[in-house]
């Protein structure tokens, strides 16, 4: 009985420890062994590029063709691969995305009931693989293949050597196109036809790398897509009626436009202003065309690329005009729409935002890579591609340049700087959406300036989110993903950017970070460390606490006091964090004779404890202490961030 009375009293005692232990544990906050993990060749410590840091390179040569009757395309693509890594590989793993959309497909069965914006319900598609053959080494066979829901296996006869080996998949396929291709491509039906929005077209390549060796997540469509970089040349045949464009520069103009429209082609790229290619008028006209039946083969070629794609529709008017890029350097905006859409509150306006987004990025972050970029409208309400964004057919003015902006924004998140976005939705979507803050705040004065009031950002943070920004796109649920993919990290480096840091510093380590790995495969770590490097900083507290933990942040007033009970001695001011987040501190004191004055604390002053004393060199009665005065800061609870009663 008694060894029972003593346990009970241990237990018991353990409760109340717990209970009684601050929220704040500094250790948790400033923890030495957070991204301790040294650097390598591959990847430097300092998060750039290690001196032997290698990928391996896709380059694609697809002929295809549109059947407008069936909603088929079927084609033949070449795909030389280029093994730069250390390593023999013995097999090669490759995507093929249209088969999420079937009723057997694991993105089917993880679907919810009634749907969803990326899910598939009730489409019998996929691709269909009618021939395979594998040149290497001076040999030609038929591979042994197998395919797993998104994924194919294609396994070699001989080793594909390290450091340079090549290998030439030649691959016949086809598949029927879906009509909602999870809000990533489709067919919308106008009342002058059908816009053919295509994308995953083709199979392409997984990227096998430093990290993880081959990246095999099948295709459930919230996650999107990690690819190699390579050259890309490929030509689409289709109805002759149509007007087709796709990323890249289209090769044979004089073969699928008249001599009018390649003469208003050269005339908007010379012009600031957007120039119509093809009327609202002009729509159906037989004058439009070379020819008015049959096939039309387009040719395209991009080269430096992580995936190409295209549309079609003979429903579309097409207007353009040039984009000015530093040094000089020239590229070309364009947009294709419907009549449904061509109002000057909507589509009208499309070409004047694409070129605004492509200007604005390219001096403020990186120069736009790319000849062309068009936006398409459709049924798609927002998707990326390289040098050709999809955007909803519905969307007017504000909304408009929002999803115009964001989508080309895109082509420097992860068009440029790779990263994986079937794992780090954040790298592509936070990056894009932070970035998307400053056209809106620079475009024509203002005229679509959005809302990025620190009142949302509490909200957020006060609402319960059941997992942290580092969570896999398809295992985020549906209502969290907007906040975890997208606003949450921009939020999150906005604040590092004007609060932490300062917008001058800031800018020059994020633009070093964009250098470093513009075309590349950048990880997470990368990004922080890169950061930390440029900015001289360890920046790791902000990293765990915004990224990897679902933190909240209140900072308190506790105790103010006068120095020996006399105002002209100044004061001690006792600070405390109630919660687990970090922040630096700003302050401001008002005193009796009207002076006003601040202290700004670094971050490190919670480094020993949740509690902090500073004395400050006031001079007569104090009316007011405020915490964060131009509420900057997500705090949690704003009623104990202010002593005394704040004088206007």
């Amino acid at each position: 009985m008694k060894l029972f009375t003593t346990l009970t009293l241990v237990i018991c005692t353990g409760v109340v420890f717990a209970q009684d232990k601050p929220a704040y544990d500094p250790m948790q906050a400033f923890d030495p062994q957070f991204l301790n993990v040294p650097g390598n060749e591959y990847r430097s410590g300092s998060g750039a590029p290690g001196p032997m840091y290698w990928q391996n390179k896709s380059d694609y040569s697809i002929s295809c063709a549109l059947d407008t009757a069936k909603d088929v395309i079927s084609g033949e693509v070449d795909i030389t691969y280029t093994n730069n890594s250390p390593d023999e590989l013995n097999y090669l793993w490759l995507q093929l995305d249209q088969n999420m959309f079937t009723t057997t497909s694991r993105s089917h069965f993880t679907t919810p009931v009634g749907g969803g914006r990326f899910g598939n319900v009730e489409f019998e598609g996929g691709d269909s693989i009618h021939s395979i053959s594998v040149s290497e080494h001076g040999n030609v066979i038929n591979p042994q293949i197998v395919i797993t829901d998104t994924r194919m296996q294609v396994l070699l006869k001989e080793p594909l050597k390290a450091k340079g080996d090549k290998v030439v998949l030649k691959i016949k396929y086809s598949f029927r196109i879906p009509q909602d291709g999870s809000d990533r491509m489709g067919i919308t039906q106008t009342k002058n036809g059908k816009i053919y929005e295509i994308a995953q077209w083709y199979p392409r390549m997984e990227v096998y790398d430093d990290i993880q060796g081959w990246n095999t997540l099948p295709y459930l469509g919230a996650g999107e897509f990690y690819l190699d970089y390579g050259d890309f040349d490929y030509t689409i045949s289709a109805p002759a009626n149509m007007i087709l464009t796709g990323s890249g520069e289209l090769q044979n103009p004089s073969e699928v436009l008249t001599s009018t429209e390649i003469d208003r082609l050269n005339k908007a790229k010379g012009s600031d202003s957007k120039v119509y290619i093809i009327t609202a008028d002009e729509i159906g006209k037989a004058a439009t065309r070379p020819k008015s039946s049959g096939y039309l083969s387009w040719h395209y070629k991009m080269q430096k690329s992580r995936d190409v794609t295209w549309a079609a529709s003979k429903a579309f008017i097409w207007d353009a005009a040039r984009v000015n890029l530093p040094d000089n350097k020239k590229s070309f905006a364009q947009s294709f729409y419907p009549v449904e859409s061509a109002s000057d509150s909507s589509w009208g306006r499309s070409t004047e935002y694409l070129k605004f987004s492509i200007e604005y990025y390219s001096k403020t972050y990186f120069v736009f890579p790319y000849p062309v970029a068009s936006n398409i409208a459709g049924r798609v309400n927002g998707m990326e591609y390289p040098g050709i964004i999809f955007c909803n057919w519905h969307a007017r003015m504000g909304r408009l340049f929002g999803v115009t902006t964001h989508e080309i924004g895109h082509n420097w998140f992860p068009m440029v700087v790779g990263s994986n976005e079937r794992k780090y939705a954040w790298m592509d979507e936070g990056f894009n959406t932070f970035i998307n803050i400053y056209a809106g705040e620079n475009f024509n004065n203002g005229e679509y300036k959005g809302d990025e009031s620190v009142k949302r950002l509490t909200d957020m943070m006060n609402r319960q989110i059941s997992k942290p920004i580092m969570t896999y796109p398809d295992v985020i649920d549906g209502k969290d993903l907007g906040t975890l993919a997208y606003f949450k990290p921009s939020a999150g480096l906005k604040l590092l950017r004007d609060v932490v840091v300062g917008p001058k510093r800031f800018d020059y380590a994020f633009r070093n970070y964009i250098s470093r790995w513009a075309f590349k495969h950048p990880v997470p770590m990368d990004f922080f460390r890169s950061m930390n490097d440029a900015l001289g900083e360890d920046l790791n507290w902000f990293w765990k606490e915004w990224f990897y933990q679902n933190w909240k942040l209140d900072q308190a007033i506790e105790t103010v006091q006068y120095v020996n009970a006399d105002p002209k001695q100044g004061i001690d001011i006792t600070i405390i964090n109630k919660e687990q987040m970090v922040m630096p501190v700003e302050i401001e004191i008002k005193e009796a004779n009207g002076k006003t004055g601040r202290v700004n604390l670094p971050v490190e002053v919670w480094q020993r404890s949740g509690k902090w004393t500073f004395h400050y060199n006031s001079t007569d009665m104090v009316t007011s202490v405020v915490i964060d005065p131009d509420n900057k800061l997500p705090d949690v609870d704003l009623t104990n961030n202010t002593w005394g009663v704040p004088t206007k």
